[in-house]
């Protein structure tokens, strides 16, 4: 009898370690002003809810310092794992509001983000916390904790093997940051582009004028009624780029699994 029940609270230990794990890594729920203790709470919630629903009979558990020590350090790998992955999606958002703050004339202006506890523009923080609310409106949270419940039936605990396939697709989704991040920034660099260019044959014509000085300012009203007539096609970029996103998730989750 005592042999069942440590062998069950290890399954929910290992369970929490990959819900916790996950939780650090991911957006939204490992934001640092949520208190570490409503993490632990959440993620105790989430593990004992599927630790009832899931099949415990397929695991063959060892009571053994070694064999949980080694499937503890897979689950924490595997959580890490897929709440990074979500995370690649802001990290391209706050890249592309660096490209187009630069352009804009506002990268001096640098403010602390509070999500990755890095430094970044005016715009890329509005961008980061827009592409937030999206994240919001379209149950991305909800998603997160679904692709949670599906990590354990595709990867079982303590199945999780290094391969090759997953390499390549982080390497990929990884490499997506700065596309992602383009695409995004696109209608600012394309406009201030030929700016600049307007600018250099400005600058030939009266040599005498401080061009750059001169624009500076009209560059930043520009961007900025760049940036306002651009926020609904950016909502409707950032929801499809975010399902794909989701999409790419389940995806990684499979490839864990193979």
């Amino acid at each position: 009898m005592n042999g069942i029940l440590a062998a069950d609270f290890v399954i929910f230990f290992l369970i929490f370690l990959r819900i916790i794990s996950a939780f650090i890594a991911a957006p939204v729920f490992g934001h640092s002003s949520i208190p570490v203790i409503t993490k632990i709470f959440l993620s105790i919630l989430i593990s004992y809810i599927l630790f009832f629903v899931l099949e415990k009979t397929q695991y063959k558990i060892e009571l053994n310092f070694w064999f949980i020590a080694l499937n503890a350090v897979k689950e924490i790998i595997t959580g890490l794992i897929i709440g990074f992955c979500l995370n690649l999606f802001f990290y391209g958002i706050s890249f592309a509001g660096s490209l187009m703050g630069f352009d804009v004339g506002l990268s001096a202006s640098q403010l602390l983000n509070p999500f990755d506890e890095t430094e970044n523009d005016v715009i890329g923080q509005s961008l980061y916390f827009l592409a937030m609310l999206v994240f919001f409106l379209i149950n991305g949270h909800h998603y997160l904790i679904k692709a949670l419940e599906a990590s354990f039936r595709v990867i079982p605990l303590g199945k999780y093997v290094v391969n090759e396939p997953l390499y390549k697709l982080l390497i990929k989704y990884s490499s997506a940051v700065f596309v992602v991040a383009v695409k995004i920034a696109s209608p600012v660099l394309v406009s201030f582009f030929i700016i600049h260019i307007a600018e250099g044959i400005l600058s030939r014509v009266v040599p005498q004028m401080p061009v750059f000085f001169v624009t500076q300012p009209l560059k930043i009203g520009l961007g900025f009624l760049i940036l306002s007539f651009s926020v609904p096609l950016y909502i409707y970029v950032l929801k499809m780029m975010l399902r794909s996103y989701e999409e790419s998730l389940y995806q990684i989750i499979k490839v864990m699994g193979s």
